[in-house]
């Protein structure tokens, strides 16, 4: 019998207030692979994909630097039929979606697919152009328990809601911001997100509109560049999510980091942020040693 589990990562984590800002994974290159059913703590190796697939996806994914994710509609527990999949880029400036359709009986063809051309700013046409934006909701529960507490509520809120584009997905990292929202391709993740604010939230994230009070940061950057872009957008109270953009940054003094920033039609500031360390904590729930994560603290705002 497994040893019941005596702490809830997210509960702790919120608890203790901890900041989400500067918490998104750092990734650029994706590749989401429909995959329903069930899926273990490493989804590639513990699911009802093919294992030999899987261990190649990885290999391929971490000569690239890829992120490959599972991904399910929510409900659906088919074993055949097509697969849908996503290949997306989220760079700063650039970014792209591509959708194609891949039979499941042949997993196979997902390794037909040249990981390398992620890499590049403009769509490689492998497929066709995917929908105007993809949702991705971790409910990973073999990974941590507190995604699939919490992010199963957000889905089944969004389905309700008829939210379009939503999946369910593998584990992207920060359990204890569970329920986790990853939005591609602009690669906004988003933290602590609740059922009842969801479906408001994806509204005004297909508008091109931020939820700053649930938002951890953009992969495209560095964790102290996404906190020095978090509080930069705080000053400016600007939500647009090409409102801002990221013109420099430049390490200082005592560890810090001056990153220019410039709001579009408007002001452009010098946001100086430094890291220190929080005190110790479990940081998941299955992992029973105490970790110490890096905070992001605003130093100064000035008009540059």
């Amino acid at each position: 019998m497994a040893e019941p589990l005596g702490l809830r990562c997210a509960a702790e984590s919120l608890a203790r207030d901890e900041p989400q800002i500067g918490t998104a994974s750092r990734v650029q290159r994706w590749f989401v692979v429909e995959q329903p059913g069930a899926w273990g703590a490493e989804a590639l190796d513990e699911s009802r994909l093919d294992p030999e697939v899987g261990a190649a996806l990885e290999d391929s994914a971490r000569r690239h630097r890829v992120r490959v994710l599972l991904a399910r509609r929510p409900g659906d527990r088919r074993q055949a039929g097509e697969r849908q999949v996503f290949l997306a880029h989220s760079g700063a400036e650039r970014r792209w979606l591509e959708q194609l359709t891949l039979p499941m009986g042949d997993p196979a063809a997902l390794l037909r697919i040249d990981m390398g051309l992620l890499a590049f700013p403009d769509p490689p046409g492998l497929g066709d152009a995917g929908p105007p934006g993809l949702h991705l909701v971790c409910t990973n529960g073999r990974h941590d328990p507190c995604c699939a507490d919490l992010g199963r509520p957000v889905v089944r809120s969004l389905v309700d809601a008829a939210s379009p584009d939503v999946w369910e997905c593998s584990h992207v990292g920060g359990d204890r911001f569970a329920a986790n929202v990853v939005s591609l391709p602009d690669g906004v993740y988003y933290g602590r997100v609740e059922p009842a604010s969801a479906a408001r939230m994806l509204a005004d994230h297909r508008a091109g509109i931020l939820d700053l009070d649930h938002y951890r940061g953009r992969s495209c950057f560095a964790p102290l560049v996404q906190a020095a872009e978090y509080f930069g957008r705080r000053h400016l109270d600007e939500r647009r999510l090409d409102g801002v953009s990221v013109l420099s940054a430049e390490p200082g003094p005592e560890g810090t980091v001056a990153v220019l920033v410039q709001q579009r039609d408007g002001a452009t500031l010098e946001v100086v942020v430094r890291r220190e360390r929080a005190a110790p904590a479990q940081l998941t729930c299955h992992v029973h040693q105490d970790g110490t994560p890096w905070r992001y603290l605003l130093v100064e705002v000035r008009a540059a």
